[in-house]
């Protein structure tokens, strides 16, 4: 890798650096858009201790479930947690630290940590479990509460289609998370279903700058859905 041109060649590649109790930021909204090869690398490399941060944890074998199922992760902060019955049992005897999140303000927290912004005020949790010892100022006769951003050692993230230089577009539902994670990492790492030479990419259509991106790869996918509903009849 050289220059402006952000594609490796293997996931091992991908994730070099990664060692343990390090913080991870994940894209993803359930199983839609998640880096689901990148997980697979860490749970590959065996690493321990993670703190993850992610709308929710994936589901019992797949997406960031299997790091739970192999102890990886020591700490996770998510604002969605229903699908995961390890994750549940993980929780209730205490062997994971879990901070609950408004989803709202999990987003806002990674944008903030991207754009350098330490802490930002909101009245989402004012007045609930959620806003216990934080602090509290008065906006025009409102109280808001202070959340501190966050940033991650790494940020792995799932995007459609990008460029060698690393500009990255997003499809429909699975830019979620996506793009506020790749902001907030030390090391932002993408892996997508195309990459097309640089200059080839609308700059119009452009979601994520590659200024952003550090590490880039073209990986396959399952896209497992995660809620199947069949109509009958």
């Amino acid at each position: 890798m050289s220059g402006f041109n952000k594609v490796v060649a293997s996931y091992e590649e991908a994730m070099a650096g990664l060692e343990d109790n390090m913080t991870i930021i994940a894209g993803g909204f359930g199983l839609c858009g998640i880096p689901e090869n990148l997980i697979n690398e860490i749970k590959r490399q065996g690493t321990t201790g993670l703190t993850v941060v992610s709308n929710n944890c994936g589901v019992d074998g797949f997406g960031l479930g299997v790091l739970l199922a192999d102890r990886q992760i020591s700490k996770i902060v998510a604002s969605y947690v229903g699908e995961n019955a390890e994750f549940e049992r993980q929780m209730l005897n205490g062997e994971l630290t879990v901070e609950l999140t408004p989803q709202g303000t999990l987003a806002e927290k990674m944008r903030a940590g991207g754009a350098g912004i330490p802490a930002f005020f909101t009245a989402t949790g004012y007045g609930t479990p959620v806003g216990d010892g934080k602090e509290v100022r008065e906006f025009n006769g409102r109280p808001y509460i202070m959340e501190e951003s966050i940033t991650g050692d790494f940020a792995i993230v799932k995007a459609w289609k990008a460029d060698t230089y690393g500009n990255l577009v997003y499809r429909k539902t699975a830019r979620n998370f996506n793009p506020m994670a790749a902001t907030a990492g030390k090391i932002t790492v993408v892996e997508v279903e195309e990459i097309v030479p640089a200059g080839e990419l609308d700059p119009d259509e452009i979601h994520t700058p590659g200024i952003y991106v550090d590490r880039l790869i073209q990986g396959q996918f399952e896209k497992r859905i995660e809620q199947r509903t069949v109509r009958q009849g």
